[in-house]
């Protein structure tokens, strides 16, 4: 069993070009099914049948995961039972024959634009770190992109003529994400300013092509880049979580309510698919609900008027 599931990671990571992240997942929760089969008698995947999944369905309830989690690894299995369909393994995949369980649909979590003024006012521009994190909280917001992506660029990716970005997106696929000028400004700024002074303290040459760097001269990590999202937030005194992907989210958002289209909102976020973005419709379907209830004046009227 093992060695079919070390083939499958591989053809993730070689032919799928699937993220670092979705490998980890994969392998370590397909892994979590392959040890309870294996507690269960079954020594190959052959041996794997509907009721062996039923009971891993219900071992996995008996520990509280969420609906949405449970959801995901029976997904995973079934994206491996194809592999192992394909690579004539199988002769049937059986963890198709389970429906995947209901899922709460969970509206992404977003941030008034005062709020996002308020964030953008905290970092202490007469400091290099200063200035670097403006330019940071500036980019999130104006471009939508992902820590991830953020953390990516190389200084050879911004072109201040252009107000954009070459952004290697999932998959490694590359697209370009717009900025405004208030951003542009900021990231002028700091690489004019702030940058030099951060090379100072660098330790290796090889990061020296980094946009964004720590106090070390080095690329700055995924991690610091949360910490300053999420005392930013604390400084400007919003009361709940906030992460690099609410920004995201608020970006979206923003643009949406904005009368952004929503195809063009896809290809800025960088989705695969238009049902992924689709989501932000009912974030502002909300809003605007909210609206009209705190403000028509007969939109919560009980007098029983015709």
């Amino acid at each position: 069993m093992e060695e079919q599931l070390n083939r499958f990671i591989e053809y993730l990571r070689l032919e799928r070009n699937a993220s670092p992240y979705t490998i980890k997942n994969y392998g370590s929760e397909i892994h979590e099914f392959m040890e309870f089969a294996k507690g269960e008698g079954a020594e190959t995947w052959q041996e794997v049948g509907v009721p062996l999944i039923r009971r891993y369905l219900l071992w996995l309830n008996s520990r509280q995961l969420s609906s949405s989690s449970v959801a995901r690894r029976l997904s995973e299995l079934r994206s491996f039972g194809q592999y192992l369909l394909r690579t004539d393994e199988l002769a049937q995949n059986m963890f198709r024959l389970i429906s995947l369980p209901r899922t709460a649909e969970r509206l992404p979590k977003y941030l008034e634009y005062d709020e996002v003024l308020a964030m953008l006012r905290t970092p202490d521009t007469s400091s290099a770190a200063g200035l670097r994190d403006r330019a940071i909280l500036e980019v999130l917001y104006a471009s939508g992109v992902r820590v991830s992506e953020l953390v990516g660029l190389d200084i050879g990716d911004y072109e201040s003529d252009g107000q954009e970005l070459r952004v290697l997106g999932k998959g490694d696929k590359e697209r370009i994400a717009l900025l405004g000028r208030p951003a542009c400004r900021a990231l002028d700024a700091y690489i004019s300013v702030g940058r030099p002074e951060l090379l100072k303290g660098r330790k290796e040459p090889s990061t020296s092509s980094a946009m964004f760097l720590n106090r070390f001269g080095g690329r700055l990590s995924s991690r610091s880049v949360n910490t300053l999202i999420r005392k930013s937030a604390i400084a400007a005194g919003i009361p709940r979580s906030v992460t690099p992907h609410v920004l995201r989210h608020t970006f979206a958002t923003h643009l949406l309510d904005g009368g952004a289209d929503l195809r063009y909102i896809q290809e800025l976020l960088g989705h695969a698919n238009i049902s992924t973005t689709q989501v932000y419709t009912h974030v502002s379907q909300e809003r605007l609900r909210k609206v009209y209830l705190g403000a028509h004046p007969r939109a919560q009227s009980g007098d029983g008027a015709a």
